[in-house]
């Protein structure tokens, strides 16, 4: 069935209303008719479905019927910080990254960023980003749509990662070098509801003086593996991986 994402909390009313984009989509689109589901989530990630009883010219009225009991997020709250990338990498991360179970994106301008943001023109590439991460958590059924901050500076990173319990940064040097322990402690220690910040470099990767400067701001450097991955893949590798640690193995 298809999923819906409303921009408002369930506040215990037994019906939901959808107009404008979610009403030409289910009517125009899928051409709904009264009697057909769909799922919908509120913004405090209850999902339930409901059941077409009335559409009219601007709303589509359903009735909520059953709810879904079963989480779809990961046990874990993982923010991936990525280094401004050239092209459209940065909507392929945040499309597959979606899919895989992030909660929040949080790029930024490192040393090695060729890209330059242009706060004018960022409003309208902020929004695709956003609309992008909401189908995708649509299209992998999730409960929570990842929310896409505008691109700080490192310094802004810095005061932001302050507020999370697990702080990693993905170090190629490190994989270079055979390290391969540090993730997996990382993921033993993580408890379910704790939030955790990825940092990723750029295609040129970081600076020694970033991760000097992320080192003294409590992160850990670790690599993932025997291989150097892209800048694009990275965040994917991660991803999969606390997932089959922390879900799968369960």
């Amino acid at each position: 069935m298809q999923r819906y994402f409303l921009t408002k909390p369930y506040e215990n009313e037994k019906e939901v209303r959808l107009q404008d984009e979610q009403y030409h989509h289910i009517v125009r689109v899928l051409r709904m008719e009264q009697g057909d589901r769909f799922y919908i989530v509120f913004t405090n990630e209850k999902a339930c479905i409901c059941e077409i009883k009335e559409i009219t010219n601007e709303e589509v009225v359903a009735a909520i019927i059953e709810w879904e009991n079963i989480s779809k997020e990961l046990p874990v709250k993982v923010t991936i910080a990525s280094g401004l990338p050239k092209g459209d990498k940065l909507e392929w991360i945040i499309q597959k990254a979606t899919e895989l179970g992030a909660y929040e994106f949080a790029p930024f301008i490192a040393n090695r960023s060729i890209v330059k943001w242009d706060e004018k023109k960022g409003l309208k590439k902020k929004d695709r980003w956003q609309k992008i991460a909401l189908e995708a958590a649509e299209q992998s059924h999730r409960q929570h749509v990842p929310l896409i901050h505008t691109p700080c500076t490192f310094k802004e990173l810095l005061a932001l990662s302050k507020s999370y319990e697990h702080k990693l940064v993905a170090f190629e040097e490190d994989a270079k070098q055979g390290e391969s322990h540090q993730f997996v402690q990382a993921l033993s220690q993580v408890k379910d509801g704790e939030k955790m910040l990825l940092i990723f470099g750029p295609e040129g990767g970081l600076s020694a003086q970033e991760v000097e400067q992320l080192c003294k701001a409590g992160f850990q450097t670790c690599g993932l593996g025997p291989r150097i991955l892209r800048t694009e893949t990275a965040p994917l590798y991660t991803l999969a991986a606390i997932s089959y640690h922390l879900e799968l193995m369960r």
